[in-house]
Protein backbone atom coordinates (compact mmCIF):
# COMPACT_ATOMS: atom_id res chain seq x y z
CA UNK A 1 0.00 0.00 0.00
CA UNK A 2 2.63 2.21 1.01
CA UNK A 3 4.93 1.50 -2.35
CA UNK A 4 1.38 2.37 -3.92
CA UNK A 5 1.21 5.84 -2.69
CA UNK A 6 4.94 6.11 -3.70
CA UNK A 7 4.11 5.37 -7.45
CA UNK A 8 1.00 7.93 -7.80
CA UNK A 9 3.12 10.36 -5.68
CA UNK A 10 5.79 10.55 -8.05
CA UNK A 11 3.70 10.13 -11.24
CA UNK A 12 2.02 13.60 -9.90
CA UNK A 13 5.30 15.18 -9.24
CA UNK A 14 6.54 14.34 -13.24
CA UNK A 15 3.27 15.14 -14.22
CA UNK A 16 3.11 19.03 -12.69
CA UNK A 17 6.90 19.29 -13.93
CA UNK A 18 5.80 18.36 -17.41
CA UNK A 19 3.50 20.72 -17.41
CA UNK A 20 5.47 23.44 -15.98
CA UNK A 21 8.37 22.44 -18.32
CA UNK A 22 5.72 23.13 -21.06
CA UNK A 23 4.31 26.20 -19.48
CA UNK A 24 8.04 27.57 -19.76
CA UNK A 25 8.62 26.50 -23.05
CA UNK A 26 5.03 27.80 -24.26
CA UNK A 27 6.33 31.65 -22.73
CA UNK A 28 9.39 31.39 -24.32
CA UNK A 29 8.25 30.39 -27.78
CA UNK A 30 5.84 32.98 -27.46
CA UNK A 31 8.32 35.87 -26.53
CA UNK A 32 10.10 34.41 -29.01
CA UNK A 33 7.51 34.48 -31.68
CA UNK A 34 6.71 38.17 -30.17
CA UNK A 35 10.73 39.16 -30.47
CA UNK A 36 10.84 37.83 -34.28
CA UNK A 37 7.27 39.54 -34.93
CA UNK A 38 8.63 42.88 -33.54
CA UNK A 39 11.85 42.62 -35.43
CA UNK A 40 10.28 42.27 -38.89
CA UNK A 41 8.10 45.75 -38.02
CA UNK A 42 11.17 47.23 -37.13
CA UNK A 43 13.23 45.62 -40.06
CA UNK A 44 9.96 47.15 -42.38
CA UNK A 45 9.88 50.77 -41.02
CA UNK A 46 13.36 51.17 -41.43
CA UNK A 47 12.73 49.93 -45.47
CA UNK A 48 10.04 51.74 -45.66
CA UNK A 49 11.88 54.88 -44.08
CA UNK A 50 15.04 53.87 -46.72
CA UNK A 51 12.36 54.03 -49.25
CA UNK A 52 10.73 57.71 -48.10
CA UNK A 53 14.31 58.89 -48.14
CA UNK A 54 15.39 57.63 -51.79
CA UNK A 55 12.16 59.28 -53.06
CA UNK A 56 12.85 62.66 -51.32
CA UNK A 57 16.08 62.87 -52.69
CA UNK A 58 14.33 61.69 -55.67
CA UNK A 59 12.03 64.40 -55.40
CA UNK A 60 14.29 66.85 -54.64
CA UNK A 61 16.59 66.06 -57.67
CA UNK A 62 13.65 66.36 -59.68
CA UNK A 63 12.70 69.85 -58.06
CA UNK A 64 16.39 71.00 -58.49
CA UNK A 65 16.37 69.50 -62.04
CA UNK A 66 12.97 71.49 -62.50
CA UNK A 67 14.48 75.04 -61.16
CA UNK A 68 17.33 74.90 -62.79
CA UNK A 69 15.41 74.46 -66.05
CA UNK A 70 13.01 76.76 -64.95
CA UNK A 71 16.10 79.41 -64.10
CA UNK A 72 17.46 78.30 -67.59
CA UNK A 73 14.13 79.12 -69.11
CA UNK A 74 14.04 82.66 -67.91
CA UNK A 75 17.28 83.46 -68.80
CA UNK A 76 16.87 82.63 -72.64
CA UNK A 77 13.16 84.55 -71.87
CA UNK A 78 15.63 87.60 -70.84
CA UNK A 79 17.47 87.41 -73.65
CA UNK A 80 15.49 86.81 -76.22
CA UNK A 81 13.87 90.52 -75.11
CA UNK A 82 17.70 91.88 -74.68
CA UNK A 83 18.50 91.04 -78.26
CA UNK A 84 15.24 92.16 -80.14
CA UNK A 85 15.69 92.22 -83.47
CA UNK A 86 16.10 95.78 -85.12
CA UNK A 87 13.38 97.37 -86.80
CA UNK A 88 13.66 96.54 -90.81
CA UNK A 89 13.67 99.72 -92.73
CA UNK A 90 10.86 100.18 -95.03
CA UNK A 91 11.76 104.28 -96.03
CA UNK A 92 14.07 106.28 -97.63
CA UNK A 93 14.79 110.21 -97.74
CA UNK A 94 14.96 111.09 -101.28
CA UNK A 95 16.71 113.80 -103.18
CA UNK A 96 14.30 116.32 -102.07
CA UNK A 97 14.19 115.61 -98.49
CA UNK A 98 11.01 113.95 -98.73
CA UNK A 99 10.02 109.91 -97.41
CA UNK A 100 9.65 107.53 -100.06
CA UNK A 101 9.14 103.60 -99.41
CA UNK A 102 11.96 101.74 -100.27
CA UNK A 103 12.09 100.18 -104.15
CA UNK A 104 10.85 96.51 -103.53
CA UNK A 105 8.85 97.24 -100.45
CA UNK A 106 5.78 96.22 -100.88
CA UNK A 107 2.44 96.95 -98.49
CA UNK A 108 4.18 100.38 -97.39
CA UNK A 109 2.04 103.05 -96.50
CA UNK A 110 2.54 105.96 -98.74
CA UNK A 111 -0.09 108.28 -97.18
CA UNK A 112 2.52 109.50 -94.61
CA UNK A 113 4.41 112.58 -93.30
CA UNK A 114 7.55 112.90 -91.37
CA UNK A 115 7.09 115.35 -87.93
CA UNK A 116 10.44 117.23 -86.80
CA UNK A 117 11.18 119.31 -84.12
CA UNK A 118 14.41 121.77 -84.51
CA UNK A 119 16.61 123.79 -82.00
CA UNK A 120 15.84 121.29 -79.47
CA UNK A 121 15.79 121.39 -76.67
CA UNK A 122 14.92 125.08 -76.08
CA UNK A 123 11.65 125.72 -73.79
CA UNK A 124 8.69 123.31 -74.95
CA UNK A 125 11.17 120.12 -76.49
CA UNK A 126 9.66 118.82 -73.10
CA UNK A 127 6.37 119.72 -73.47
CA UNK A 128 6.38 118.87 -77.02
CA UNK A 129 7.75 115.34 -76.84
CA UNK A 130 5.05 114.73 -74.25
CA UNK A 131 2.36 115.41 -76.33
CA UNK A 132 3.26 113.76 -79.12
CA UNK A 133 3.90 110.57 -77.23
CA UNK A 134 0.10 110.76 -75.87
CA UNK A 135 -0.75 111.22 -79.57
CA UNK A 136 1.78 108.25 -80.74
CA UNK A 137 3.02 110.00 -83.46
CA UNK A 138 6.84 109.35 -83.60
CA UNK A 139 9.27 112.37 -84.65
CA UNK A 140 12.91 113.54 -84.85
CA UNK A 141 13.64 115.97 -82.30
CA UNK A 142 16.94 118.31 -84.19
CA UNK A 143 19.24 119.52 -81.53
CA UNK A 144 21.63 122.26 -81.33
CA UNK A 145 25.02 121.54 -78.67
CA UNK A 146 24.12 125.14 -77.09
CA UNK A 147 20.73 123.51 -75.72
CA UNK A 148 22.60 120.38 -73.93
CA UNK A 149 24.99 122.26 -72.01
CA UNK A 150 23.61 121.96 -68.39
CA UNK A 151 22.88 119.30 -66.50
CA UNK A 152 18.90 120.19 -66.35
CA UNK A 153 18.61 120.30 -70.32
CA UNK A 154 21.23 116.97 -70.42
CA UNK A 155 18.19 115.45 -68.34
CA UNK A 156 15.65 116.91 -70.58
CA UNK A 157 17.25 115.50 -73.50
CA UNK A 158 17.49 111.66 -72.30
CA UNK A 159 14.01 111.80 -71.10
CA UNK A 160 12.98 112.72 -74.89
CA UNK A 161 15.08 109.91 -76.32
CA UNK A 162 14.04 107.17 -73.39
CA UNK A 163 10.63 108.05 -74.61
CA UNK A 164 11.44 106.78 -78.27
CA UNK A 165 11.90 109.82 -79.91
CA UNK A 166 14.61 110.08 -82.32
CA UNK A 167 17.32 112.86 -81.53
CA UNK A 168 19.42 114.26 -84.74
CA UNK A 169 22.20 116.84 -85.05
CA UNK A 170 21.11 120.30 -85.69
CA UNK A 171 24.94 121.78 -85.27
CA UNK A 172 26.66 122.95 -82.13
CA UNK A 173 25.56 126.54 -82.43
CA UNK A 174 23.27 126.68 -85.01
CA UNK A 175 25.50 128.10 -87.45
CA UNK A 176 25.32 128.58 -91.17
CA UNK A 177 27.45 126.49 -92.60
CA UNK A 178 28.72 128.35 -95.66
CA UNK A 179 29.93 131.07 -93.62
CA UNK A 180 33.01 129.24 -91.63
CA UNK A 181 36.06 127.18 -92.55
CA UNK A 182 35.67 123.52 -93.38
CA UNK A 183 37.36 122.91 -89.80
CA UNK A 184 34.72 124.79 -88.24
CA UNK A 185 32.30 123.12 -90.18
CA UNK A 186 33.70 119.49 -88.72
CA UNK A 187 33.64 120.68 -85.28
CA UNK A 188 30.05 122.25 -85.23
CA UNK A 189 29.12 118.41 -86.98
CA UNK A 190 31.06 115.80 -85.07
CA UNK A 191 31.39 117.55 -81.49
CA UNK A 192 27.94 117.61 -81.24
CA UNK A 193 27.48 114.43 -82.54
CA UNK A 194 30.32 113.17 -79.44
CA UNK A 195 27.98 114.92 -77.02
CA UNK A 196 24.96 113.53 -78.00
CA UNK A 197 26.31 110.07 -77.15
CA UNK A 198 27.99 111.26 -74.55
CA UNK A 199 24.48 111.86 -72.99
CA UNK A 200 22.28 108.86 -74.52
CA UNK A 201 24.45 106.37 -75.62
CA UNK A 202 24.55 106.69 -79.25
CA UNK A 203 25.60 108.52 -82.15
CA UNK A 204 22.57 110.26 -84.20
CA UNK A 205 21.45 108.59 -87.12
CA UNK A 206 20.02 112.37 -88.58
CA UNK A 207 21.30 116.02 -89.68
CA UNK A 208 19.66 119.28 -90.92
CA UNK A 209 21.59 122.07 -91.46
CA UNK A 210 20.99 125.29 -89.88
CA UNK A 211 18.78 127.48 -92.84
CA UNK A 212 19.20 124.15 -94.75
CA UNK A 213 22.76 125.86 -96.51
CA UNK A 214 24.81 122.63 -96.82
CA UNK A 215 28.59 122.76 -98.42
CA UNK A 216 30.14 119.87 -99.88
CA UNK A 217 32.41 119.41 -97.83
CA UNK A 218 29.65 119.32 -94.33
CA UNK A 219 28.04 116.86 -96.98
CA UNK A 220 31.02 114.67 -96.69
CA UNK A 221 31.37 115.22 -92.88
CA UNK A 222 27.63 114.12 -92.54
CA UNK A 223 28.51 110.95 -94.77
CA UNK A 224 31.49 110.22 -92.80
CA UNK A 225 29.71 109.89 -89.57
CA UNK A 226 27.44 107.98 -91.07
CA UNK A 227 24.27 110.02 -91.21
CA UNK A 228 21.26 110.72 -93.78
CA UNK A 229 21.53 114.47 -94.60
CA UNK A 230 17.43 115.91 -95.07
CA UNK A 231 15.86 119.43 -95.32
CA UNK A 232 12.14 119.61 -95.08
CA UNK A 233 9.45 119.51 -97.16
CA UNK A 234 7.39 122.81 -95.66
CA UNK A 235 7.77 124.85 -92.31
CA UNK A 236 6.09 128.03 -91.22
CA UNK A 237 6.71 128.67 -87.44
CA UNK A 238 9.06 130.80 -87.79
CA UNK A 239 7.45 133.76 -89.86
CA UNK A 240 5.78 136.20 -88.43
CA UNK A 241 2.51 135.92 -89.83
CA UNK A 242 2.55 132.13 -88.17
CA UNK A 243 3.45 132.64 -84.97
CA UNK A 244 -0.06 131.90 -83.41
CA UNK A 245 -1.31 128.83 -82.68
CA UNK A 246 -3.94 129.09 -84.86
CA UNK A 247 -2.63 130.57 -87.77
CA UNK A 248 0.11 127.93 -87.32
CA UNK A 249 -2.35 124.93 -87.23
CA UNK A 250 -4.14 125.84 -90.22
CA UNK A 251 -1.12 126.28 -93.05
CA UNK A 252 0.75 123.15 -91.56
CA UNK A 253 -2.64 121.35 -92.04
CA UNK A 254 -3.85 123.00 -95.44
CA UNK A 255 -1.02 124.20 -97.06
CA UNK A 256 -0.88 122.64 -100.67
CA UNK A 257 2.85 121.54 -100.05
CA UNK A 258 1.10 118.53 -97.99
CA UNK A 259 1.61 115.53 -99.71
CA UNK A 260 2.59 111.84 -99.41
CA UNK A 261 5.95 111.43 -97.38
CA UNK A 262 6.22 115.73 -96.70
CA UNK A 263 8.90 116.40 -94.05
CA UNK A 264 7.05 118.98 -91.69
CA UNK A 265 9.80 121.65 -90.24
CA UNK A 266 8.30 122.55 -86.86
CA UNK A 267 10.32 124.70 -84.12
CA UNK A 268 10.54 124.25 -80.32
CA UNK A 269 8.46 127.54 -79.93
CA UNK A 270 5.42 128.37 -77.83
CA UNK A 271 2.99 128.76 -79.94
CA UNK A 272 3.97 125.47 -82.20
CA UNK A 273 4.19 123.90 -78.93
CA UNK A 274 0.60 125.04 -78.25
CA UNK A 275 -0.58 123.93 -81.49
CA UNK A 276 1.09 120.53 -82.42
CA UNK A 277 -2.18 118.90 -81.00
CA UNK A 278 -4.20 120.05 -83.42
CA UNK A 279 -1.78 119.60 -86.55
CA UNK A 280 -1.57 115.95 -85.41
CA UNK A 281 -5.10 115.52 -85.43
CA UNK A 282 -5.54 117.90 -88.63
CA UNK A 283 -3.23 115.56 -90.09
CA UNK A 284 -4.93 112.07 -89.00
CA UNK A 285 -7.91 113.69 -90.03
CA UNK A 286 -6.67 113.78 -93.79
CA UNK A 287 -5.77 110.33 -93.41
CA UNK A 288 -2.01 110.48 -92.91
CA UNK A 289 0.05 108.57 -91.01
CA UNK A 290 3.13 109.15 -89.24
CA UNK A 291 6.87 107.73 -90.15
CA UNK A 292 8.46 106.34 -87.25
CA UNK A 293 12.65 107.57 -87.69
CA UNK A 294 13.27 104.05 -87.16
CA UNK A 295 11.89 102.78 -90.06
CA UNK A 296 13.81 105.05 -92.76
CA UNK A 297 17.13 103.61 -94.38
CA UNK A 298 20.15 104.86 -92.73
CA UNK A 299 24.18 104.39 -94.63
CA UNK A 300 24.95 100.67 -94.47
CA UNK A 301 21.25 99.32 -94.35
Amino acid sequence: MKNWIMVVLLVSIFSLAACAQDETTGKTEDESNEQETQEEVEDESMANEGESKDENSENKEESDSSSEEDEDSSDEEEEEVATEEPVEPKYKINGVSSVVPLDGKEGVNEQVVLLTIDDAPDEYGLEMAKTLKELNAPAIFFVNGHFIESEEKQEILKQIHEMGFEIGNHTYTHQKLDDVSQEKQREEIVSLSNKIEEIIGERPKFFRAPHGVNTDYALQVVKEEGMVQMNWSYGYDFKADYMTKQSITDIMVNTPLLGNGSNLLMHDREWTSAALEDIVQGLKDKGYGFVDPEEIQTPGE
